[in-house]
Parts: C-alpha cells; structure tokens; sequence
C-alpha cells in the first residue's frame, strides 16, 4: 500500500469514527484537525491531495518550515507557545489554540502587527488583520502543561477581556487536554460548559476544541467542536 493510500485509508477511518461516535451520542460530527507534527511535509503533502485544508503542529519551528513549503493549506498551532516566538507564530498561523496567559496574547496581537507591516499576513479592506486564538484551559493548575485554571474564573475572565480588547486577536473559543490521571468525560464537560457560558456571554458561537485519538468518544459525548487526530490519521510517529 502506497502512504497517499495508507493515508486515505486512515483518514477516512477516522471520519467514519468521528461520525459514529456523533450519530451515537446525538451530537453533531466535530471538525476533524489532523495533527502532522513530526510527520514529514511529504506526508502533509498527500493530505492536501485528498481534501484535507487544515492541519495542527505542535513546534513553531517545523511549522513554519512546512507551513514555508505548503501555502495551499493552513496551519494551526495547538502546542505552547514561548512569547519570544509569538511573532514568528503570528507569521503563519491560521489560529492558536493555546493562548493561556496575558503576556502571550499580547505579544500575538504585536506579533500580527508586524506581520502586516512586512507583508506576512493581509488586512481585509479597512478591518485589520484577525488571529482567532483559542484560551488554553488547565484542569489541573499545572503551569508546565500549560493552560489557564478552570478553577480559576477570574483568571479565565482577564484573559478574554484582554483577547476582546485586542486589535489583531479573535476569541474563537477554548481549547482543553485532559491531565493523563483525570476523568476525560469530567473535564470535558466542564470545559464544553465554561465555553458556553461565555459564548452566551458575549452573544456569538464559541467553540471547544477538545480531544484526540486516545479520547475521542469522551470529547465528542461532551460535545466538543474540533477533534485534533494524529496518530488515527498519520499512524506511528516517525523514529527520529
């Protein structure tokens, strides 16, 4: 079997789960981001060939890189993010889903900026350029995963407020990793109910974007918006 075909293959396995899982637990089918990260741009490539537009990297680094060879498709960034790189990032990324501290949204919002400057990143007519960034939620309070308390609402607050009030950045909505000891089912019903409570909050759709290969049921009962797939689509990370 050819990759492109294992590729497919995986694929469209992946979709059929998803929209099982869905159909099962009466939800609507969540969007599907597979995550590429250390796969190399030769395989991202097969992924454009088959449809896919949207793909998640972890490394800005290796991001960029493919993001550099790949302009037909757009990257995500799903892992953190150093505030001394948020420029680059804002350079290529088409969101981030991991936006969990006030210095970091506000080096993104600069770092778009820049990038309208040097021609990186367009404005539509008078409106500036949009990053739509997704609040990265903490289950746990561990400051080495990353994320913002749940526990937290004041620190969940501060962080919005500071998104809303940028001019470059979108609150597009929040983004949860269960802690490998939690109950996937518990953090992710709390997650899908804090996004909805402040999609209520400021009257527009927000979205969750919450679970992977290893908890796609318990993310898509609870109602989760995007799925992040890698090994379900790209298979075992390559020896390195």
């Amino acid at each position: 079997m050819s990759r492109k075909d294992e590729l497919a293959h995986r694929l469209q396995t992946t979709r059929e789960q998803v929209a099982q899982l869905a159909a099962a637990a009466g939800r609507p089918a969540p969007e599907i981001l597979p995550v590429t990260k250390f796969h190399p741009a030769a395989d991202v490539a097969l992924l454009a060939e088959l449809g896919v537009t949207d793909v998640a990297e972890n490394r800005e680094q290796e991001a960029r890189a493919k993001a550099e060879e790949l302009p037909q498709l757009r990257f995500h960034m799903i892992g953190q993010v150093q505030t001394k790189k948020a420029n680059h990032v804002a350079r290529w990324a088409a969101s981030v889903h991991s936006v969990d501290s006030l210095k970091l949204a506000r080096a993104l919002d600069r770092g778009v900026a820049l990038a309208v400057e040097r021609g990186e990143r367009r404005e539509s007519g008078d409106a500036p350029a949009i990053l739509p960034v997704f609040i990265q939620l903490s289950a746990d309070g561990d400051a080495a995963r990353g994320g913002v308390p749940m526990a937290q609402p004041q620190a969940v607050a501060e962080l919005v407020e500071a998104v809303e009030d940028s001019v470059h950045l979108r609150l597009a909505g929040f983004m949860v990793v269960p802690p490998i000891d939690a109950d996937p089912a518990a953090v992710f019903g709390a997650a899908r109910a804090l996004t909805d409570e402040w999609a209520g909050r400021l009257g527009r759709e927000l979205k969750l974007s919450a679970g992977m290969s290893a908890d796609l049921r318990a993310a898509i009962e609870s109602g989760t918006d995007i799925v992040r797939v890698g090994t379900g689509i790209m298979g075992p990370r390559p020896i390195l």
